[in-house]
This record gives structure tokens, sequence and C-alpha cells, in this order.
């Protein structure tokens, strides 16, 4: 434990060991049975006297609490912030002011729709929150991996959400959103025309939460120690870059429901920590009209290249949580818990989630969750509220009001010149209506400059999603749907219609030339770190020189997955030996981000046809693959020897050139039945 980290201390005493002790009920009565209940005779009945078997029944009974309405599939850890440099200029928030000073948080990934038994790699937009525990008291950034929403205006979110859901009258489908009442909505709110680009891209089929980016998607406001505002968007970039799977390698994945938290899971126990830049988008109040857009519009977003990224801060995600149920499923988040430097804006959304958050994690974990030792903050707290369901701490004393005599007038308020929270004095004026801005109105423009962004795979892979889901709803819900699309791009709905059966109305398309480079995935880093390598051995292979290689490979930060016909060890030339990590069996092509065939050895007929299995999926992904030894032996029969990505150790720094063709990730231009070629857009 890091006795530095004010979290892990905190959490220590809550901490809980039952290996190597005495059973006992949850009173402490020493247990003598655990598996015979009480009965009259060795086959009589059981008798309700029986206090012990009442007691653990009756709590299995309850260990479930409610699952999250949305974001109920979902996994966390713990991590520490760190400043690059002070942000005095615009915040007085306390954890922004020191780049000496590390900051505890706990991050939760999630998906929106599925229950929490669905698969993890559906198609669907990912949670990505985090709840700094600062000095100051607790600050959430409720943030997920795309910057804009489907909505504007909180009110809309209840049908959002069962627009969403399994439809009521069949429950299906789970944790999905091929379906008609999804579409439906979404063609009958034009508001959502932008989001439903980005649910079609990649983004909602992440490689990993470690290669998902995060937005905090609402406009916030940072207030200096003066007392002047800036309007605010918060983003966390992965140092890894933005990484997405294929539709065909996400739907394979399924039949591993827990692939991302393995991951996630695995990589911190090894010591692969995730780590995310913090940055932050900032606007002077002076400019808050000054754009072609409304800067409060949840379903906008501000391009980097007239609103640019400033990198404050990393964050480094370094220890799995003890027990999932204790942490995970019970940190309660909120867009609420903000501090000190920090105030809200009137985006419309973020508004009704100030409400909506807070009575949830009271329905859910009742009106004392902030006292679960997962959603305490580390500074201390002191208030006049008592009692209620499951309350954690033990108060003192008579007085549970303010303005009293009996405790001289405590728990006191500070003074914002002393440190108290102050609102900020922003002006508010209007009649009381319900209606939407005109400055909302506009729902194709942003829409057609995203799709202005992507590069010609990108573009095929939002027409291959657009045609899937709307494949699985009525010929009606279609039409609905390629009529938005119309007004988003001309191009974009034919390529859709034709393989849909549906026709292009007659509409005026968005006339946007404007295109934001920083949008296009093509545009993120690439690197080789921690990508994982499926290295095939044979019994008998070149002990010394695949030794070196791997050893090359290693310090270049690949994992290596050691792959050979069955588990054990796989011994070498010289007695070389390595553990098998993954027979052909037990392992999967989908799991490896390339793949490097050693030649050398007995190279059975079923070690050749495995690997060609292998190798042809990893080739149909468009994944690096590196022969040695005469591995290119093995590929010979697949005609594989040349396309790009493929790499032979005929050249003279194979080492170095594969290292480079794993960090590249992806061969787009190798000949596929996944994608048709991208001269079918227009």
């Amino acid at each position: 434990m890091n006795s530095s980290n004010k979290k892990h201390d905190q959490l220590e005493p809550f901490i809980h060991e039952s290996e190597g002790q005495k059973m006992t009920s949850n009173e402490g009565i020493t247990i003598s049975d655990d598996e015979n209940s009480l009965t009259a005779g060795d086959r009589g009945p059981t008798l309700i006297e029986d206090f012990l078997a009442r007691e653990k029944l009756a709590h299995f009974d309850r260990e479930r609490i409610p699952e999250r309405v949305v974001h109920a599939r979902g996994y966390g850890a713990y991590g520490e912030f760190q400043l690059y440099e002070s942000l005095t200029d615009i915040t007085m928030a306390d954890f922004l002011q020191d780049p000496n000073k590390k900051t505890p948080f706990f991050v939760r990934f999630s998906q929106v729709v599925g229950s929490r038994g669905c698969n993890e790699t559906n198609r669907d937009v990912r949670g990505f929150s985090v709840k700094f525990y600062t000095d100051d008291g607790n600050f959430d950034l409720v943030a997920i991996n795309m910057p804009v929403f489907f909505i504007q205006d909180a009110i809309k979110f209840p049908d959002l959400i069962h627009a969403v859901k399994p439809e009521p009258d069949n429950e299906f489908p789970q944790g999905q959103t091929a379906h008609d009442t999804f579409w439906d909505f979404m063609a009958n709110n034009r508001e959502s025309a932008h989001m439903a680009l980005w649910i079609m891209t990649g983004r909602a089929i992440p490689k990993s939460f470690r290669t998902m980016e995060g937005f905090g998607v609402h406009t916030y406001r940072l207030i200096n120690k003066d007392g002047k505002a800036h309007f605010v968007k918060f983003h966390l970039k992965p140092t890894l870059g933005v990484h997405t799977l294929l539709w065909d390698e996400a739907r394979q994945l399924g039949s591993d429901a827990d692939y991302h938290r393995r991951d996630l899971w695995t990589n911190i126990h090894n010591g692969h920590y995730p780590e995310y830049e913090l940055a932050i988008q900032i606007i002077k109040e002076e400019d808050e009209f000054s754009f072609d857009f409304d800067i409060l519009d949840p379903t906008k977003l501000w391009p980097e290249e007239d609103v640019p990224l400033r990198k404050i801060g990393k964050l480094t995600v370094n220890r799995n949580v003890d027990n999932v149920f204790a942490e995970t499923e019970q940190s309660a988040f909120h867009p609420g818990n903000i501090v000190r430097g920090m105030d809200f804006s009137n985006d419309p959304l973020l508004q009704g989630r100030l409400f909506s958050y807070t009575d949830t994690q009271q329905a859910r974990l009742g009106p004392n969750h902030q006292q679960l030792p997962i959603n305490r903050p580390v500074c201390p707290f002191a208030n006049n509220q008592r009692d209620g369901a499951s309350r954690m701490i033990i108060d003192r004393g008579k007085v549970s009001y303010h303005r009293n005599g009996l405790a001289n007038n405590t728990p006191y308020p500070v003074p914002g010149t002393q440190g108290g929270f102050v609102t900020y004095p922003s002006t508010v004026e209007g009649r009381k209506v319900r209606k939407t801005a005109a400055s909302f109105k506009d729902h194709y423009s942003q829409a057609r400059m995203f799709w202005n962004s992507m590069s010609d795979v990108e573009k095929q892979q939002i027409i291959g999603a657009f045609c899937f889901e709307l494949g699985k709803c009525r010929p009606f819900v279609r039409q609905e749907m390629v009529d938005v699309l119309a007004h988003i791009s001309r191009d974009l709905a034919e390529n859709v219609s034709k393989e849909l059966g549906t026709t292009v109305p007659d509409v005026q398309e968005s006339t946007v030339t404007k295109s934001s480079p920083a949008l296009s995935l093509t545009n993120t880093i690439f690197v080789a770190d921690t990508l994982r390598v499926g290295v095939f051995l044979s019994e008998g292979f070149d002990g010394p020189s695949v030794k070196q290689l791997l050893a090359t490979l290693s310090t270049a930060k690949l994992q290596i997955v050691i792959v050979h016909d069955k588990l054990g060890t796989v011994t070498g030339t010289e007695d070389v030996k390595y553990e098998v990590t993954d027979s052909f069996l037990t392992g999967s092509a989908l799991t490896y981000d390339g793949v490097l065939i050693v030649g050398s050895g007995n190279i059975t007929p079923y070690f050749t046809y495995e690997a060609q299995k292998y190798t042809t999926a990893i080739y149909n992904h468009f994944k690096p693959i590196g022969t040695f030894q005469n591995g290119e032996a093995v590929l010979k029969p697949l005609h594989l020897t040349s396309d790009d990505g493929i790499i032979n150790d005929s050249s003279v720094n194979f080492a170095e050139d594969f290292i480079q063709a794993m960090a590249q990730q992806r061969f787009w231009n190798r000949p596929s039945y996944l994608y048709p070629a991208s001269n079918s857009l227009k």
C-alpha cells in the first residue's frame, strides 16, 4: 500500500480478511456446522429456531441492490492524477494548483444500454467517470467516450432510454441499438443526427478501456481567485491513442462477455498502468456567442481547431479494486459533485442531470451513500444531516440543527473569502417558458462536419454500421432514418439506401464544407506499447535467435503471447524454454494485435493448419503478420507473403520493421471481404 495515497489509507480500516479465520455469524457466534440445517431428527423438518440458517439465507436474499438503469455494466479501478502546471490563472480548485501534488481518484468504465450481464463488445456509448478525491471534497467528472449527446434537454432522457432499452413487448434485444424503437426515436428527434454518426463509428466498439477517449460533454465554468470565470469542456486522452475494434471482431468477441474488464484488470495486475491526459477547452465568457453554434448545446462539440486543447495533467490507473461489489458497484457518481473554483453553465441537459443523479443514487444506495468507503471524501466532513438507512457514522452530541448555542453554533459555515464554496454570480433573466432556443435548432451542420472529417475507411465503417443497424428494423423505420441522413450527406444516404431498399428523398443536404481533422482516428497516437503478439512456436525452434528477437520485442513494450500445440512448456535448441500462454485450442486470433510465425522446429500438419487459420483471421482484420526462421513457408499456401503489413526476416532490420508494423496496428490497403473498395464512395 502506498502510504502517501490518502484514499488508500482511508480504505484500509474497511478491508476485511476472512482467510485463516474461524467461522462466525454476523453477530460473532462461532459456527460449528455450516452445511446442515437444524432439523427434528436427521430426516425431519427444519426448525424455525435455526437462527444461523435464517441469517445466512436472509442475507443471501438481499445481496443484490438495484442495478443502474443505465451504465449497469461497468468496471472500476483506482489511480492518481498529477498536474503538468498550475491552473491558478483560471481556477481556485485546490487539486489544480500544485504540479507536485498527487490526487487519488476512482474511475468506472461502463456501457449505457445493457444490463449487468450483457456483452462488453456490443455497439454502445461507453461511460468514463472519474471521482477525484480532492482535499476540498469530491469532484466527479461524469464523462462518456463521445463529445456529444443524443438530446438537448434532460426531460427527454427517459424517452431516449425507453427507446434504446429492450422493447417492452418482447424484452429484446439486450444491450443493442439495432431495433425499431431506438431508430424510430432517433429519426423523430432530429437533434440526435450528429450523435447518430458518432455511434456508427468504431468509437462505439472500443478496442479496450485503455484506448478509449473520455469527454465531459457538458459546458462547465472554472473560476479563479479574482472571480473571473471561463467556460470549459473536459477531455480524457489515452496515451496509447484511441483505437477500436472492427464490427466483425466485436461480434466474435461477444463470446467473451468480460473482454474489456479482463483486459483492464490484467494490464493493471501486470504493471501496465493505463494513462490518460486530462485536457480542457477554454472559452472566455465574453466570447460565448462568437461561434456558429451554441456552446451550451450538448449535441454540439467545440472543434479543436477553433478551441484548442490545453493538456493539464495525467491520470495513471494503477490499482485494481479488492471487491467489485463493495467498490465498483456501490460507487456513486454525480455531475453536481464539484469543488470550489468550479461551477455549472446553463446547459439544459446538465441542469437536468444535477437533479436526476442525486435522486438516482439515493434511490439505489440510500440517503447515506456518501458514507460508503468508495464514495467517502478524504477531507473532513461535518453537517447536521442525521439518521437514514445504513448510516455508517455514529454522531455524538445533542445538536443536529444550525443556529445553536449548545454546540457554539457548530458545525459552522465558512465564508468564500476563507475557502467556502460560493456559487458564481452569473446573470439569469427571461420569462418562464417551455421552448427550444433558436440557437439549438441546427441539427445537421456539425453532423456534416463530422462526415467530412472521416477517412474513406471510417466512412465505410459508418455506412456498414447503418446498414446493419437499420437492416434489423422494419421498412418504415429504415426510411425514416434515411430521410435524416439525406439532410447530412446525400452520398451517405445513397450508400445506405441501396443496401436497405429505401429511397433517398429530394431534400437539401447540408452545405457545410468544414472538417475537423482531430475527429478522425487516422490522426490518433500509434505506439507499440502493451500490444499483444501471438508468437507461434513449435518444439525444437531455433532457441538463441528466437530468444534474442523476443527480448527485443519485449524491450519495445510489446506483450509476448507464446502459442503452441498444447499448454505447458515449449523447448527450443540450446534448451531455450518458454511457458506456453495459449494453445491453439485455448487462444484466439481475436485477442492478438499481430502474430509472429516462427518456422523452425517440428512444424507438424496440425501446427501448420492452426497457424494458417489464426493468420487468416489476423490478415482479414488488417493486423500485422511477421514470419521468422522460414515462417513464410506456413503462409505460402495462403498466398499471403507480400501484402501490406506482412514482414519477413529477409529484412535487414526485421525486429525494428515488425515493431513499427505492430505500432501501425491496421493495414487498410489489403483486399478484404469486410469492406467494399473505398472508391465505391461518390
